[in-house]
């Protein structure tokens, strides 16, 4: 990509987005045709390029981004006060299949491979950890303790790191909020990335730790220990140690081995987004998610609220008919969900998207899904179900940052790629990997940034940049921190629906 100030996305389009600020009164040549830029227009949003009267679309990736509010002149900043959404409640859909088909690697080429660890199972963990899960809220203290402890007592020698994963729930919870937490906990229990697990219940509460031990099925009883703190007498503390010591003595045994690239599972999340998340990191990531896919690796999109506007274009990459029915309902589902609390479906996009350049909703998820590259739709997943097809995974969860991450580590994903390009520092219980969307972000929050998807807009050519982010990702994935690890910034967050008790 060359040196300009403004790029035309799509030869459809009715704007093109300003790569640095223009001025009012600055000319532009756009497809042979000058256009005088009518107000002064930040980096990352939009000038109208054509006239276009009340009510009709304005294009953006090629497709409506929403329509006018009003009459409209070329030249003009189109934001969030002047395009309105063209979203309102569920929709019928028909199945349109494309080809999907990938071009995989050719030649004598060494396969990829990272260093991971191979669990009995057969799954790889990208991690050696030991954690903590909490089954309710009300032990919270005493799981931080814990790791505090562990952490201190061993140095973290022979392992990665000590985590308790605190959250507010396990108890006073009903339906579909009670499950949604026995399966994210479970999931989060059988991850490879652990080494080893305390599963540390208080006793009395509504998910109970014998019904929820059972919900582990046939798992590693070396690696995953349960105690219950109100049937210990006395120091509940001695006993957790104690419990912990023995899963520490397992763990630190462990080795990273070769694993082939087509065992990596990742997590493809956004937030914080901008004007330039559909022009730079999320291309990027949809080139690096098609690479992987074509070498039999799986990738998982999910922030359904996020999809809203460009679902079709998912809707017509699923392999079979089934899976089409699947994504149909994982959208019109999701929709109804807003619709139940009096929510309209379009009203998306934070103060941050906006103060960056996105206007609508749908604006956003033409950008949001290009994470997926175009690889086909090979399965899709309710929240808190695992993993179980490779390729690219739909997944439902909400675009709540951490509520999202959270769910795609569940799932079974070993780590998490998360394009920004207002910023954040936060990471889930996988390593979240930051991705850049404008090199001006990259420099000025290099403590939260670990790859710079702007250096595309600077001229690198869109291969030569997948193979560096490829590069990264495999160093991550074989034991190289991320900025949320090296922070110390790792938490957990579960959906939550209905009342609490």
């Amino acid at each position: 990509m060359n040196e300009a100030s403004f790029i035309k996305i799509n030869a459809k389009d009715t704007v093109v987005v300003c790569l640095r600020p223009h001025q009012a009164g600055e000319t532009i040549e756009v497809d042979g045709k000058k256009i005088t830029v009518a107000q002064e227009t930040p980096a990352g949003h939009k000038v109208l390029i054509s006239d276009t009267r009340q009510g009709d679309d304005i294009i953006k990736y090629g497709y409506p981004i929403g329509h006018a509010a009003m009459d409209l002149k070329a030249g003009q900043w189109v934001n969030e006060n002047n395009l309105k959404t063209n979203l309102a409640g569920t929709l019928s859909y028909s199945y349109n299949p494309i080809d999907t088909t990938l071009s995989k690697p050719t030649g004598n080429a060494t396969p990829l491979t990272f260093k991971g660890y191979r669990r009995a199972n057969g799954e790889v963990g990208v991690r050696n950890e030991l954690w903590i899960v909490p089954t309710v809220g009300c032990v919270n203290g005493t799981a931080e303790r814990l790791a505090a402890m562990l952490s201190k007592e061993t140095q973290l020698a022979g392992i990665d790191a000590v985590h308790a994963w605190h959250h507010n729930y396990g108890c006073s919870q009903l339906g579909g909020d009670h499950e949604n937490t026995r399966k994210v906990l479970r999931d989060i229990c059988l991850h490879p990335n652990a080494g080893g697990v305390l599963v540390l219940s208080l006793g009395c509460e509504n998910n109970q730790p014998d019904a929820f031990m059972e919900m582990l099925g046939n798992y590693d009883h070396d690696r995953i220990k349960l105690l219950v703190t109100q049937k210990v007498d006395g120091d509940e503390m001695e006993e957790g140690m104690s419990l912990l010591r023995e899963l520490y003595q397992t763990a630190r045994q462990d080795h990273r081995v070769d694993v082939p690239i087509s065992e990596l599972r990742v997590g493809l999340k956004c937030g914080g987004s901008d004007g330039f998340s559909g022009i730079t990191a999320n291309p990027l990531v949809g080139e690096f998610s098609d690479h992987l896919v074509s070498q039999g690796g799986t990738t998982i999109l999910t922030e359904v609220p996020e999809m809203f506007g460009a679902e079709t274009i998912l809707m017509n990459r699923c392999k079979t008919p089934q899976l089409f029915e699947k994504t149909v309902s994982l959208i019109n589902d999701f929709k109804q969900y807003f619709l139940s609390h009096g929510e309209p479906v379009g009203e998306n996009p934070s103060p941050g998207n906006k103060a960056g350049g996105i206007s609508t909703l749908e604006d956003k998820a033409l950008g949001c899904t290009q994470k997926s590259g175009r690889a086909a739709v090979s399965g899709v997943l309710a929240y808190g179900e695992r993993l179980s097809e490779h390729g690219l995974n739909l997944l439902s969860a909400p675009g709540n940052d951490l509520v999202a991450a959270t769910a795609l580590a569940a799932s079974g994903c070993q780590l998490v790629l998360f394009t920004t390009g207002r910023g954040t520092p936060f990471g889930t219980f996988v390593p979240t990997m930051k991705i850049a969307t404008n090199s001006h972000l990259a420099t000025r929050k290099a403590n939260w940034i670990d790859f710079n998807a702007g250096a595309l807009i600077q001229g690198t050519p869109m291969p030569e940049l997948v193979d560096q982010l490829t590069r990264q990702i495999i160093d991550i994935a074989s034991g190289q921190p991320t900025r949320n690890e090296q922070n110390g910034y790792s938490e957990i967050a579960i959906f939550k629906n209905g009342v609490t008790l």
